[in-house]
Protein backbone atom coordinates (compact mmCIF):
# COMPACT_ATOMS: atom_id res chain seq x y z
CA UNK A 1 0.00 0.00 0.00
CA UNK A 2 1.36 3.43 -1.19
CA UNK A 3 -0.04 6.84 -0.77
CA UNK A 4 -0.52 7.28 -4.47
CA UNK A 5 -2.84 3.93 -4.25
CA UNK A 6 -4.60 5.92 -1.38
CA UNK A 7 -5.28 9.38 -3.67
CA UNK A 8 -6.02 7.66 -6.31
CA UNK A 9 -9.00 5.52 -4.34
CA UNK A 10 -10.19 8.90 -2.51
CA UNK A 11 -10.57 10.51 -5.47
CA UNK A 12 -12.50 7.90 -7.27
CA UNK A 13 -15.29 7.77 -4.04
CA UNK A 14 -15.18 11.46 -4.33
CA UNK A 15 -16.31 11.48 -8.23
CA UNK A 16 -17.93 7.91 -8.41
CA UNK A 17 -16.17 7.51 -11.38
CA UNK A 18 -12.73 5.81 -12.35
CA UNK A 19 -12.72 8.13 -15.71
CA UNK A 20 -13.63 11.07 -14.08
CA UNK A 21 -11.19 10.47 -11.37
CA UNK A 22 -8.47 10.01 -13.95
CA UNK A 23 -8.95 13.38 -15.44
CA UNK A 24 -9.53 15.13 -12.24
CA UNK A 25 -5.86 13.44 -11.57
CA UNK A 26 -4.72 14.07 -14.72
CA UNK A 27 -3.30 10.51 -15.40
CA UNK A 28 -4.59 7.72 -17.77
CA UNK A 29 -7.74 5.96 -16.49
CA UNK A 30 -6.08 2.35 -16.62
CA UNK A 31 -3.45 3.92 -14.09
CA UNK A 32 -6.32 5.02 -11.90
CA UNK A 33 -7.83 1.32 -12.31
CA UNK A 34 -4.72 -0.24 -12.05
CA UNK A 35 -3.78 1.61 -8.91
CA UNK A 36 -7.14 1.03 -7.08
CA UNK A 37 -7.26 -3.10 -7.82
CA UNK A 38 -3.25 -3.44 -6.98
CA UNK A 39 -4.66 -1.95 -3.12
CA UNK A 40 -7.92 -4.00 -3.44
CA UNK A 41 -5.67 -7.05 -3.88
CA UNK A 42 -3.15 -5.77 -1.30
CA UNK A 43 -6.10 -5.21 1.33
CA UNK A 44 -7.68 -8.48 -0.03
CA UNK A 45 -10.92 -6.52 -0.42
CA UNK A 46 -13.22 -5.40 -2.42
CA UNK A 47 -13.76 -1.58 -2.23
CA UNK A 48 -15.84 -0.52 -5.19
CA UNK A 49 -18.67 -2.04 -6.66
CA UNK A 50 -18.46 -2.09 -10.21
CA UNK A 51 -21.69 -2.26 -12.16
CA UNK A 52 -23.01 -0.86 -15.50
CA UNK A 53 -20.28 1.94 -15.60
CA UNK A 54 -21.34 2.68 -12.10
CA UNK A 55 -19.27 2.47 -9.52
CA UNK A 56 -20.41 2.84 -5.62
CA UNK A 57 -18.14 2.20 -2.14
CA UNK A 58 -18.85 -1.14 -0.65
CA UNK A 59 -19.41 -1.67 3.02
CA UNK A 60 -15.63 -2.23 3.29
CA UNK A 61 -14.91 1.21 0.96
CA UNK A 62 -17.10 2.95 2.71
CA UNK A 63 -15.14 1.80 6.10
CA UNK A 64 -11.56 2.26 4.67
CA UNK A 65 -12.49 6.09 3.10
CA UNK A 66 -11.94 7.66 6.73
CA UNK A 67 -8.69 5.12 7.37
CA UNK A 68 -7.27 6.91 4.50
CA UNK A 69 -7.55 10.31 4.70
CA UNK A 70 -6.69 10.04 8.21
CA UNK A 71 -3.07 8.43 6.60
CA UNK A 72 -3.63 10.95 4.09
CA UNK A 73 -4.09 13.68 6.32
CA UNK A 74 -0.87 12.63 8.29
CA UNK A 75 1.44 12.78 5.05
CA UNK A 76 0.65 16.17 4.61
CA UNK A 77 1.12 17.21 7.87
CA UNK A 78 4.51 15.58 8.30
CA UNK A 79 5.56 17.06 4.78
CA UNK A 80 4.22 19.93 5.90
CA UNK A 81 6.08 19.97 9.72
CA UNK A 82 9.21 18.70 8.00
CA UNK A 83 9.66 21.42 5.41
CA UNK A 84 9.17 24.37 7.78
CA UNK A 85 12.03 22.33 9.76
CA UNK A 86 13.92 23.15 6.70
CA UNK A 87 12.58 26.39 5.84
CA UNK A 88 10.71 25.73 3.00
CA UNK A 89 7.05 26.50 4.11
CA UNK A 90 5.01 27.36 1.53
CA UNK A 91 3.92 30.14 3.38
CA UNK A 92 -0.19 29.69 2.03
CA UNK A 93 -3.44 30.04 3.68
CA UNK A 94 -6.51 28.72 2.36
CA UNK A 95 -9.81 30.03 3.56
CA UNK A 96 -13.45 29.55 2.76
CA UNK A 97 -15.61 32.38 3.73
CA UNK A 98 -18.98 33.03 2.69
CA UNK A 99 -19.30 35.84 0.55
CA UNK A 100 -21.71 37.88 2.68
CA UNK A 101 -19.21 37.78 5.63
CA UNK A 102 -16.03 38.06 2.92
CA UNK A 103 -17.50 41.50 1.50
CA UNK A 104 -17.96 43.50 4.82
CA UNK A 105 -15.50 42.01 7.93
CA UNK A 106 -12.88 40.77 5.98
CA UNK A 107 -11.51 42.74 3.40
CA UNK A 108 -9.38 45.14 6.25
CA UNK A 109 -8.38 41.83 8.08
CA UNK A 110 -7.50 40.59 4.46
CA UNK A 111 -5.27 43.84 4.02
CA UNK A 112 -3.88 44.17 7.23
CA UNK A 113 -2.75 40.41 7.80
CA UNK A 114 -0.66 40.59 4.18
CA UNK A 115 1.06 44.35 5.78
CA UNK A 116 2.33 42.14 8.56
CA UNK A 117 2.96 39.01 6.73
CA UNK A 118 3.83 39.85 3.25
CA UNK A 119 5.55 37.11 2.41
CA UNK A 120 2.37 34.83 3.05
CA UNK A 121 -0.25 34.02 0.71
CA UNK A 122 -3.65 34.05 1.65
CA UNK A 123 -6.52 32.31 -0.98
CA UNK A 124 -10.12 32.64 0.18
CA UNK A 125 -12.93 30.49 -1.13
CA UNK A 126 -16.13 32.22 -1.46
CA UNK A 127 -18.91 28.78 -0.88
CA UNK A 128 -21.64 28.82 1.72
CA UNK A 129 -20.64 28.20 5.05
CA UNK A 130 -22.56 24.70 4.88
CA UNK A 131 -20.13 23.53 1.96
CA UNK A 132 -17.52 25.02 3.65
CA UNK A 133 -17.85 22.95 6.64
CA UNK A 134 -17.57 19.82 4.33
CA UNK A 135 -14.65 21.00 2.55
CA UNK A 136 -12.50 21.57 5.83
CA UNK A 137 -13.66 18.73 7.60
CA UNK A 138 -11.81 16.81 3.99
CA UNK A 139 -9.43 18.42 4.14
CA UNK A 140 -9.87 20.50 0.86
CA UNK A 141 -9.42 23.93 2.65
CA UNK A 142 -7.35 24.71 5.98
CA UNK A 143 -10.10 26.63 7.70
CA UNK A 144 -12.92 28.25 7.14
CA UNK A 145 -15.89 30.92 8.91
CA UNK A 146 -18.64 28.66 9.55
CA UNK A 147 -21.83 29.52 11.71
CA UNK A 148 -23.99 28.23 14.29
CA UNK A 149 -23.92 26.24 18.06
CA UNK A 150 -22.91 22.68 17.18
CA UNK A 151 -20.63 21.07 15.22
CA UNK A 152 -19.30 17.80 14.29
CA UNK A 153 -15.81 16.59 16.96
CA UNK A 154 -14.15 16.41 13.81
CA UNK A 155 -14.03 20.29 13.75
CA UNK A 156 -11.55 22.74 16.06
CA UNK A 157 -13.95 25.97 16.14
CA UNK A 158 -12.91 29.29 17.77
CA UNK A 159 -15.68 31.83 18.56
CA UNK A 160 -15.30 35.39 16.11
CA UNK A 161 -18.18 37.44 16.68
CA UNK A 162 -21.68 37.43 16.85
CA UNK A 163 -24.23 39.20 14.55
CA UNK A 164 -27.48 40.48 14.89
CA UNK A 165 -30.28 39.29 11.83
CA UNK A 166 -32.34 42.01 11.18
CA UNK A 167 -34.85 42.40 8.34
CA UNK A 168 -34.69 44.94 5.87
CA UNK A 169 -37.33 46.39 3.75
CA UNK A 170 -37.38 49.61 1.25
CA UNK A 171 -37.60 53.47 2.83
CA UNK A 172 -41.29 53.45 2.11
CA UNK A 173 -42.63 49.74 3.49
CA UNK A 174 -44.72 50.11 6.64
CA UNK A 175 -41.78 48.02 8.77
CA UNK A 176 -39.23 50.74 8.17
CA UNK A 177 -40.69 53.17 11.11
CA UNK A 178 -40.84 50.39 13.56
CA UNK A 179 -38.11 49.48 15.82
CA UNK A 180 -39.09 45.63 15.95
CA UNK A 181 -41.18 42.76 13.96
CA UNK A 182 -42.15 39.31 14.61
CA UNK A 183 -40.89 36.55 12.89
CA UNK A 184 -44.72 35.69 12.48
CA UNK A 185 -45.27 38.86 10.85
CA UNK A 186 -42.13 38.48 9.00
CA UNK A 187 -42.66 35.98 7.42
CA UNK A 188 -45.87 36.66 6.13
CA UNK A 189 -44.34 38.95 3.67
CA UNK A 190 -43.20 38.44 -0.37
CA UNK A 191 -39.57 37.35 0.71
CA UNK A 192 -36.44 37.36 -1.10
CA UNK A 193 -34.53 34.70 0.41
CA UNK A 194 -31.47 32.56 0.19
CA UNK A 195 -31.22 29.22 -1.35
CA UNK A 196 -30.41 25.81 0.41
CA UNK A 197 -26.43 25.96 1.71
CA UNK A 198 -26.56 29.62 2.50
CA UNK A 199 -26.12 30.19 6.72
CA UNK A 200 -28.26 33.19 6.99
CA UNK A 201 -31.41 30.55 5.37
CA UNK A 202 -30.65 27.54 7.54
CA UNK A 203 -30.43 29.56 10.80
CA UNK A 204 -33.88 31.25 9.92
CA UNK A 205 -35.74 28.87 8.98
CA UNK A 206 -34.84 26.98 12.30
CA UNK A 207 -36.08 29.98 13.94
CA UNK A 208 -39.37 29.83 12.06
CA UNK A 209 -40.40 26.67 13.84
CA UNK A 210 -41.56 27.90 16.56
CA UNK A 211 -43.85 30.61 15.00
CA UNK A 212 -46.18 27.78 13.39
CA UNK A 213 -45.76 29.72 10.00
CA UNK A 214 -44.61 28.90 6.51
CA UNK A 215 -42.46 31.32 4.91
CA UNK A 216 -43.74 33.21 1.91
CA UNK A 217 -40.60 32.82 -0.52
CA UNK A 218 -41.66 34.35 -3.75
CA UNK A 219 -37.51 34.26 -5.04
CA UNK A 220 -34.55 32.84 -4.46
CA UNK A 221 -30.62 33.37 -5.13
CA UNK A 222 -27.10 33.49 -3.20
CA UNK A 223 -26.15 36.58 -4.56
CA UNK A 224 -26.70 38.91 -1.86
CA UNK A 225 -26.29 41.83 -3.91
CA UNK A 226 -29.48 40.82 -5.82
CA UNK A 227 -31.29 40.39 -2.44
CA UNK A 228 -30.12 44.01 -2.39
CA UNK A 229 -31.22 45.01 -5.57
CA UNK A 230 -34.80 43.63 -5.04
CA UNK A 231 -35.18 44.95 -1.55
CA UNK A 232 -35.27 48.22 -3.16
CA UNK A 233 -36.91 48.07 -6.02
CA UNK A 234 -39.89 46.79 -3.82
CA UNK A 235 -40.30 43.00 -5.22
CA UNK A 236 -39.93 41.68 -1.02
CA UNK A 237 -37.86 41.79 1.82
CA UNK A 238 -35.50 39.92 3.60
CA UNK A 239 -32.67 39.33 5.98
CA UNK A 240 -28.72 40.48 6.66
CA UNK A 241 -26.68 40.68 9.01
CA UNK A 242 -26.79 43.80 10.31
CA UNK A 243 -23.20 44.80 9.07
CA UNK A 244 -24.21 44.03 5.59
CA UNK A 245 -26.77 47.04 5.67
CA UNK A 246 -25.77 49.28 8.03
CA UNK A 247 -24.04 52.09 5.50
CA UNK A 248 -27.23 51.48 2.77
CA UNK A 249 -29.05 54.75 3.89
CA UNK A 250 -31.75 53.74 1.24
CA UNK A 251 -32.59 50.69 2.73
CA UNK A 252 -34.08 50.44 6.41
CA UNK A 253 -32.87 47.67 9.42
CA UNK A 254 -35.08 46.50 12.33
CA UNK A 255 -34.51 43.98 14.91
CA UNK A 256 -36.74 40.80 15.33
CA UNK A 257 -38.84 40.73 18.54
CA UNK A 258 -37.19 38.98 20.47
CA UNK A 259 -33.52 39.86 18.97
CA UNK A 260 -31.48 37.36 16.58
CA UNK A 261 -27.96 37.13 16.43
CA UNK A 262 -25.69 34.41 14.78
CA UNK A 263 -22.89 33.07 15.75
CA UNK A 264 -19.37 33.34 13.38
CA UNK A 265 -17.04 30.55 14.02
CA UNK A 266 -13.07 29.66 12.35
CA UNK A 267 -12.94 26.19 12.25
CA UNK A 268 -10.14 23.99 10.77
CA UNK A 269 -10.12 20.05 10.84
CA UNK A 270 -9.10 18.68 14.40
CA UNK A 271 -5.90 16.88 15.33
CA UNK A 272 -4.18 17.67 11.76
CA UNK A 273 -1.10 19.78 11.80
CA UNK A 274 -1.77 23.70 11.37
CA UNK A 275 1.38 25.27 9.27
CA UNK A 276 2.88 28.23 10.92
CA UNK A 277 1.09 30.55 8.58
CA UNK A 278 -2.25 29.14 9.53
CA UNK A 279 -1.38 29.60 12.93
CA UNK A 280 -0.42 33.18 12.58
CA UNK A 281 -4.04 33.92 10.47
CA UNK A 282 -6.04 32.05 13.34
CA UNK A 283 -3.81 34.56 15.54
CA UNK A 284 -4.52 37.74 13.83
CA UNK A 285 -7.71 36.98 13.32
CA UNK A 286 -8.89 36.05 16.64
CA UNK A 287 -7.06 39.32 17.82
CA UNK A 288 -9.05 41.59 15.55
CA UNK A 289 -12.03 39.60 16.31
CA UNK A 290 -11.05 40.32 20.20
CA UNK A 291 -10.52 44.38 19.35
CA UNK A 292 -13.98 44.30 17.60
CA UNK A 293 -15.97 43.28 20.99
CA UNK A 294 -13.59 45.56 23.19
Amino acid sequence: MDVRQLRYFLEVARVSSFTKAAEGLRIAQPAVSMAVKKLEEELDLVLFNRQDKKVSLTAEGEIFVSHARRIIDDVKAAELEMGELKGLASGEVRIGIPPMISAYFFPDIIRDFHLRYPQLRLTVFGEGAAHIQRMVGLGELDMGVVAGESFPDTLEVRHLLREEVVICVPLDHPFAKRERVSVAEFVEQPLVFYKEGYFIREFFLEAVKGCGATPNIIFETNLFSLVKSLVRNGTGISTFLRMVVAADSDLAAISFDPPLYLDLLIAWKRHVYLSRANRAFVEFLLERAEEGRG
